[in-house]
């Protein structure tokens, strides 16, 4: 058996240091409790992985926790000041994070549970899973969907100008991807597998990519989908027969997906639909397994528009309220 650290011992260990992990982090450290943050990457990995230029949604008040204000130079903050903001929050709070720490494995140990990292071994009474889903993309699972001009991920337009660029999907992250390296030379066509651009692309970039469709300066094949990616071209399956076209980069914006593997590891159950939703009470926010949270967006399994920051940041309050009335439950039977 691990010997583990008493330093290492936890009322509460939270996987995720993303807005939600971090307002846990805050909740557990407002009720007095020991915890820890930990996170395989860096702070707000998922925000730092958004496109440089990203611009959110909602407004900047809807993304505070902990009650310290969210200021940006526009109602609706960009990428930088939010990452400015959480950075700010983290110091702020003086939270116990601990970075670039992926979880290995999780063991329960009577009342409690073990957890190996690749850098220590812990022991907590609760665990809050908040791993968000941007670390796992959804494959194509086409012939050259290995090749190294296919990203998932999309940063910054400047790389792609000049070149041929593809851009899978409809929704807001291929969206600005495709107007924004065309705006920087790119020669830009968009695979969509539905019949028209989402509706739930931001309002204010919507009609701009319709117009550019609808001008030719940026090519949309409709009911579509690729079928096969080779270094200088790609085939496109369309209503009118398959396409194939010049190509130098693939964008695929095919969306993402949680962590399944760690979530089974804990021993999470999920619904046996396409869904797949984790098992949680919506009240407290514990899962099938006593002593074991989920917060934030990781919640909608497959269904990851489910939940965002704004409306998942009570998720911790929750939590921590919890975990504080079965303590009291405790305290009370061992006091008769």
């Amino acid at each position: 058996m691990t010997n583990f650290d008493l330093k290492n011992t936890f009322d509460v260990i939270i996987i995720g240091a993303g807005p939600i992990g971090l307002a846990c982090g805050i909740e557990a450290q407002k009720a007095g409790f020991d915890y820890v943050i930990i996170d395989k990457a860096c702070l707000v990995n998922s925000i730092y992985n958004y496109p440089v230029n990203m611009v959110f949604f909602s407004d900047s008040t809807k993304l505070e926790i902990g009650k310290i204000p969210f200021t940006s130079s526009n109602p609706k903050p960009t990428r930088a000041e939010a990452l400015e903001y959480y950075r700010r929050v983290s110091v702020y709070y003086g939270l116990n994070i601990r970075l670039f720490e992926e979880v290995e494995k999780v063991d329960s140990i009577n009342d409690k549970y073990s957890l190996r990292s690749n850098k220590a071994s812990y022991v907590a009474k609760n665990i809050i899973v908040a791993t968000g889903f941007y670390d796992t993309p959804i494959a194509l699972n086409i012939p050259g969907e290995e090749l190294n001009k296919v990203t998932h991920y999309y940063r910054d337009p400047h790389y792609y100008t000049m070149q041929n660029v593809v851009v899978i999907g409809a929704s807001n992250s291929s969206v600005d991807s495709a107007l924004e390296t065309y705006r920087k030379g790119a020669h830009v066509t968009m695979v969509v597998r539905e019949p028209e651009i989402g509706e739930h692309v931001k309002y204010w970039v919507r009609p701009d990519i319709l117009n550019r469709i609808k001008d030719g300066s940026i090519t949309a094949w409709f009911n579509s989908e690729l079928t096969e990616i080779r270094p200088g071209e790609v085939d496109i399956k369309t209503p009118q027969g398959l396409v194939t076209i010049p190509n130098d980069f693939v964008l695929a914006m095919t969306g993402y997906q949680p962590n399944f593997e760690l979530l089974d590891e804990i021993g999470i159950n999920f619904s046996t639909d396409k869904k797949l939703l984790p098992d949680y009470n919506e009240n407290s926010m514990e899962t099938n397994q006593r002593g074991v949270y989920m917060a934030g967006v990781v919640c909608g399994g497959m269904d990851t528009h489910q939940f965002a920051i704004e409306n998942s940041r009570e998720h911790g309050g929750k939590i921590i309220k919890d975990i504080l009335e079965k303590m009291k439950i405790v305290n009370r039977v061992m006091e008769n």
